[in-house]
C-alpha cells in the first residue's frame, strides 16, 4: 500500500515537506507501540535519512524503540557521527548491527530460480537474513528509511535492500553482492528490475511477509548551486513506492554523456569515504562514461583504508583490483575469497577492467599501498591544487591550460554513462 508520494523532477522538498509528508503517512497507519526503525549510515549523510529518522523519532517518542543503522559490512557508526547526522535523536536508542553473528535467516531463495534470472552465471541458494533485533524484537513497525539511487550492486539502491543486506548476514551480504558482480554491472546499474533485486523480492514475498515493514524513501538531487535538494518522498509497504522513486531518480540522479569522457575528476567528502571500498563508487558510477584509454582521478582527504572490514580489506590488499577473469579464477582457486564473496565483487566492481587508468590521491595512505592494489598514486595536495574543488563546477570544466575535465562532486548521487555503453 501506498501511504505518501510527493515528487518530481522540480520539486524541491524542504524540512517541514518531509515532516508534513512523513507525518501524514504515518498518521494512516495508526498507533504503534514499539517501533524499530532502520536508516543508512553516515555513508548515506546527504539521503536526508538522519533528519527522518528524527522526525519519526519525534513522532513516535518513547515508542520509538530502537534504531539500527544499515550498516551492512561497514563499520559501526561513532557517537559524533550518530550526533552529525540524526541530530536530537537520543544515542541511547542506537543498536550496532553485527553481520557475523547478529542475525536470522529467514528462508531460502532457491538455486534454481537463481540460475533462471541470473541467465545461469550463477546457480546457489542464496538465504534471506535480518538482524536479530528486527526479526525478533516484537516490533509492531519497522521503519525502514532511505535513499533510491542508482546502485552498482542492485541497481538502484535502497527498498528491502536496506534491510536483507543493510541488516544482513555475511552468506546473504557475499552471495547477493556476487550474483550482481558475476552478472554483470554495466547491466544492473539504473535498473530497478535486476537479478539482484529479484532475489530480494523472492525473500519479501515468501519469507518477510510477517514482518511490518514500512520503507521511507527519498530521492536527492543538486541544483543549479550545487545544493543537494529532495525531489522525492515516497511511503509505503510494498514494491509500488519503490518503483515511484527509481523512476524519480533515473530521471534525475542518471547522466547520459555527449561523448565519451578522457578525463574525469571526482572528489570523495572525507565524512563519507575513508574506504575505497566506499570510495570505489567514483569507479562504479563513471566506468559506463570513460573512454577506452582515459583517466579517472579520484581526490580522496578522508581515505585512509581498502576495506571497511579488517578481513576484507585484508582480501582487497592480498589481490587487488585486477578485472572480472582475473578475480573470477582467483575465487576458484582460493578459499578465503571464495568464502568472502562481497570482497570477491568488490574487486570486480572497482576495476577498470584495463580500459582507463585510476589514479587515487588518497589523505592517509601511502604511495606503495594504493600502487600494490593496482591502482595509481599521485599527491593528494597537488592535484587538489591542480584540481580545485571549491573552483570546479559538476559537470564539463575547461582549464587555463585548454584541457577538458569532467568533474563529479559526490559520485554517491548519480551514475554517469555515454549512450554506447549503456543499452
Amino acid at each position: 500500500m501506498l501511504y505518501y508520494a510527493r515528487g518530481s523532477t522540480n520539486a524541491n522538498l524542504k524540512p517541514e515537506d518531509l515532516k508534513n509528508g512523513l507525518y501524514e503517512a504515518l498518521g494512516k497507519l495508526g498507533a504503534r507501540k514499539k517501533v524499530v526503525a532502520i536508516p543508512p549510515d553516515i555513508t548515506r549523510l546527504h539521503s536526508q535519512s538522519g533528519v527522518l529518522t528524527e522526525l519519526a523519532w519525534s513522532y513516535f517518542g518513547e515508542n520509538l524503540t530502537d534504531i539500527v543503522p544499515s550498516t551492512g559490512t561497514h563499520v559501526p557508526m561513532t557517537e559524533s557521527e550518530i550526533g552529525m547526522m540524526y541530530g536530537k535523536t537520543p544515542k541511547s536508542l542506537f543498536r550496532v548491527h553485527d553481520w557475523r553473528n547478529g542475525f536470522v535467516t529467514l528462508g531460502e531463495v532457491p538455486p534454481d530460480y537463481v540460475r533462471e534470472i541470473s541467465g545461469g552465471v550463477v546457480d546457489y541458494p542464496i538465504p534471506i537474513q535480518v538482524d536479530k533485533l528486527v526479526a525478533q524484537g516484537g516490533h509492531d513497525l519497522i521503519l525502514s528509511i532511505g535513499q533510491v539511487v542508482p546502485h552498482e550492486v542492485i541497481g538502484m539502491a535502497n527498498h528491502n535492500k536496506n534491510v536483507f543486506i543493510g541488516t544482513g548476514g555475511k552468506e546473504g551480504i557475499n552471495k547477493s553482492h556476487f550474483l550482481g558482480a558475476a552478472y554483470g554491472m554495466e547491466k544492473i546499474m539504473g535498473r530497478a528490475d535486476t537479478p539482484v533485486k529479484r532475489v530480494l523480492n523472492y525473500g519479501s514475498d515468501h519469507f518477510a511477509k510477517h514482518l511490518p515493514i514500512v520503507y521511507v524513501l527519498t530521492v536527492i538531487d543538486k541544483d543549479e548551486k550545487n545544493n543537494n535538494v529532495v525531489r522525492g518522498l515516497f511511503v509505503g509497504d510494498d514494491l509500488e513506492c519503490f518503483n515511484m522513486a527509481a523512476e524519480l531518480s533515473l530521471k534525475v540522479n542518471f547522466f547520459m554523456v555527449e561523448k565519451p569522457l578522457k578525463k574525469v575528476v571526482v572528489y570523495l567528502d572525507p565524512t563519507e569515504f575513508k574506504s575505497t571500498w566506499l570510495g570505489n563508487k567514483s569507479v562504479y558510477r563513471t566506468r559506463m562514461a570513460i573512454a577506452d584509454g582515459g583517466e579517472l582521478i579520484v581526490l580522496a582527504p578522508g581515505l585512509n583504508t581498502f576495506g571497511e572490514d579488517k578481513k576484507i580489506d585484508e582480501l582487497i590488499r592480498k589481490y587487488g583490483y585486477v578485472g572480472t577473469p582475473k578475480v573470477l579464477d582467483l575465487v576458484n582457486k582460493n578459499e578465503d575469497l571464495k568464502s568472502n564473496l562481497s570482497a570477491a565483487a568488490h574487486l570486480i566492481h572497482g576495476s577498470s577492467e584495463g580500459r582507463f587508468s585510476i589514479t587515487y590521491c588518497p589523505g592517509h595512505l601511502t604511495k606503495e599501498e594504493v600502487e600494490s592494489v593496482n591502482f595509481k598514486f599521485n599527491d593528494l595536495d597537488t592535484m587538489t591544487k591542480l584540481y580545485d574543488p571549491k573552483k570546479m563546477k559538476d559537470g564539463v570544466n575547461t582549464m587555463t591550460t585548454g584541457e577538458e575535465v569532467f568533474y563529479i562532486s559526490n559520485p554517491a548521487l548519480g551514475l554517469w554513462a555515454h549512450k554506447d555503453r549503456f543499452k
